[in-house]
């Protein structure tokens, strides 16, 4: 038995890593979007009779995936986008759960279910999925992927919260009044800040006498499961001390963290979220699969047309806040500011078509017990998996595959933004290292030679920024600066050959063939880099 649980675990690793694999290359050919063919592969190998018992623990989701996802999440997303348009995050992560909660508890109780078990689901739909949205949404105009990243960041724990009050009160273990209420909303989310402000200090303190890079990156890895854990512990918002603890050291890592931690770190998130986000949005339809099957109190058909109406409630909700809401501010606030912060209807739409569920979502919906506190079973507990599981569907697919649609209708103007500032970040860099080069070379005893050597690069540099952005006229400094980059690339092809060479032929070891590959390596990655990162 125990031989083939393991082989069954090994099975799971490849197929998902295969599914993960072909889903993302069809996806780059088929222009469609990952997480629908990754959840269409899920669907398929919940069909194999080996992967039948395979089931998506929530406790994996919400101790595991959470949160290093929300983590790096955070880590990428802007703070000062975010206090930009901190009013309209808040309104969306508090409001328009409780709001989104609450319609589909409506229509679930006229639906048939309990108004326990109603608002349980209700709870288990109302927040958008962080991942999904990271994902599906990254093409959009920087302020709006903000937005819809900084709301699915926090709108779990709202959500959470009236999750966790629906199913106590449903058990018979919670008690529905204001003054409670309020102070699982007051801990939630003041716990959680406070969590995530004192672990990101902590852990600051602690970098600042790690020197090696692989013991600093461990801090960093550790810094999510701590705060999330730390909350847990005080019945604080796990989420929401994540992703302040993410923002606090994107603000204050830049000076406290080294290059080669930084590079190497970069690099494992990458690669790790990467594979978690593939791996869960797998696990999603395989899961799908498993609550057609365990659908018992209903038929399939009348939980199909729950699971249409529930996420036609869920879609339509969100689309009457953002047609809604946005006038209601404009006739309270008409300070000049907010004026030009205005959105057009169009770029509202494609907010509204954004709002993807996810994993959080089918997490707290396999998460209800199995009992109440009487050993009666929980009323309707198979209908909320089956409808939570069908609403992450019809979001993940019919939105996903909309949203390009939509984004061409609408005809967004074309961001700039990142590609002016990154210009801007670079002339200015580069300006006051040269205003500062006979200053420290000075310092540092520097011979002449080597400082005009090191002026001319920085010099040369500066030309070609000014005239990659129409600063001056100078078209020759930038053909000689492609030419330049071109030549280097073409030489290291031949650095690269001649060292492969001298291994084959027994001169050089392994060892020192990887060192002097991981040099080139960097230089070849320096000049092919893409001018804008994603």
């Amino acid at each position: 038995m125990r031989r083939r649980r393991i082989l069954l675990g090994l099975e799971l690793v490849v197929v998902v890593g295969l599914a993960l694999l072909v889903s993302s290359v069809l996806a780059r050919r088929l222009r469609v979007a990952p997480p629908v063919l990754l959840l269409g592969c899920g669907v398929l190998l919940g069909f194999a009779p080996a992967l039948r018992d395979v089931h998506l623990p929530p406790e994996i989701v919400l101790l595991l995936f959470l949160p290093a996802l929300l983590f790096w999440e955070s880590l990428t997303t802007s703070l000062r986008e975010i206090r930009s348009n901190l009013r309209v995050i808040v309104l969306l992560s508090t409001l328009l759960v409780i709001g989104t909660a609450g319609a589909v508890a409506a229509v679930a109780h006229a639906l048939g279910l309990p108004w326990g078990p109603a608002w349980v689901l209700g709870a288990a739909v109302a927040p958008t999925d962080a991942t999904a949205v990271g994902v599906l949404a990254r093409a959009l105009p920087r302020r709006t992927v903000t937005v819809l990243r900084a709301e699915s960041l926090v709108n779990d724990g709202t959500a959470l919260v009236i999750y966790g009050l629906a199913v106590g009160i449903t058990v018979g273990e919670e008690q529905l009044t204001t003054p409670h209420v309020s102070w699982l909303f007051v801990l939630a989310y003041g716990g959680g800040a406070l969590v995530g402000l004192a672990t990101g200090w902590l852990l600051l303190q602690v970098r600042r006498w790690v020197h090696d890079p692989l013991q600093d990156n461990l801090v960093s890895l550790l810094a999510p499961f701590t705060a999330f854990l730390v909350a847990e512990r005080i019945h604080a918002s796990g989420v929401l001390a994540v992703v302040v603890t993410g923002l606090w050291l994107s603000q204050a890592g830049p000076r406290e963290v080294r290059a080669e931690t930084r590079q190497q770190g970069t690099a494992f998130w990458t690669l790790s979220t990467f594979v978690l986000n593939g791996a869960l949005f797998v696990l999603i339809g395989v899961e799908v699969q498993s609550a057609v099957r365990g659908l018992s109190s209903v038929g399939v058909a009348r939980g199909l047309v729950a699971v249409g109406v529930v996420a036609a409630t869920v879609i339509g909700v969100r689309f009457a806040w953002h047609f809604t809401t946005p006038y209601v501010i404009r006739l309270v606030d008409r300070r000049p500011r907010q004026r030009l912060r205005r959105v057009g209807a169009r770029a509202r739409v494609v907010s509204g078509i954004a709002g993807f569920r996810g994993a959080v979502s089918l997490a707290a919906a396999l998460a209800v017990p199995q009992t109440l506190r009487s050993g009666a079973p929980f009323p309707d507990r198979d209908t909320i998996v089956f409808v939570t599981a069908g609403v992450i569907v019809v979001t993940l697919v019919v939105q996903g595959l909309l949203l390009p649609v939509v984004v061409r209708w609408a005809r967004l103007p074309r961001d700039t933004g990142a590609e002016d500032e990154l210009h801007l970040a670079e002339r200015v860099a580069t300006e006051e290292a040269l205003d500062a080069l006979p200053r420290v070379a000075a310092g540092l005893g520097t011979d002449p030679d080597v400082v005009d050597r090191l002026s001319r690069e920085y010099r040369k540099r500066l030309r070609v920024l000014r005239a990659s952005r129409g600063e001056s006229e100078d078209a020759t400094a930038l053909r000689y600066d492609q030419q330049y980059t071109a030549l280097r690339l073409a030489v290291l092809a031949h650095k690269r050959a001649a060292v492969v060479r001298l291994r084959d032929e027994r001169h050089i070891d392994d060892s020192v063939l990887r060192q002097v590959q991981y040099r080139l390596d960097l230089e070849e990655v320096r000049l092919s880099r893409p001018e804008v990162p994603e």
